[in-house]
């Protein structure tokens, strides 16, 4: 299976900002209950508030997170929420390290 590793950056308008949380957090929350192979996926708020990152990890495209219904209904709603429409990065690993607790 190939992995591909991308950054995902976008900013909503601040008047959205409620609303885009409560979506994001419905896709996290089927993401737990349904547990898929999907080995990332870490959205953070920077300080500002209304800019965010996700870091995705997918295995063989998107396939799994497209799937879900949170994420479809997140994702419908997205662009009309953005300031900033979502920009999607390639990342190419050059080291990593991982602690092992």
């Amino acid at each position: 299976m190939a992995s591909q590793q991308v950054m995902i950056r976008w900013k909503v308008r601040p008047d959205a900002l409620e609303r885009h949380q409560e979506l994001l957090q419905t896709v996290y929350e089927e993401l737990k209950s349904i547990r898929p192979e999907v080995p990332r996926y870490d959205t953070y708020q920077l300080e500002d508030k209304v800019t965010f990152v996700s870091f995705v990890e997918l295995i063989d495209g998107p396939g799994v997170l497209g799937g879900l219904p949170a994420f479809g209904r997140y994702r419908g709603e997205l662009d009309a929420m953005c300031d900033e429409a979502p920009s999607v990065t390639p990342l190419h690993c050059v080291g990593e390290y991982a602690a092992q607790l």
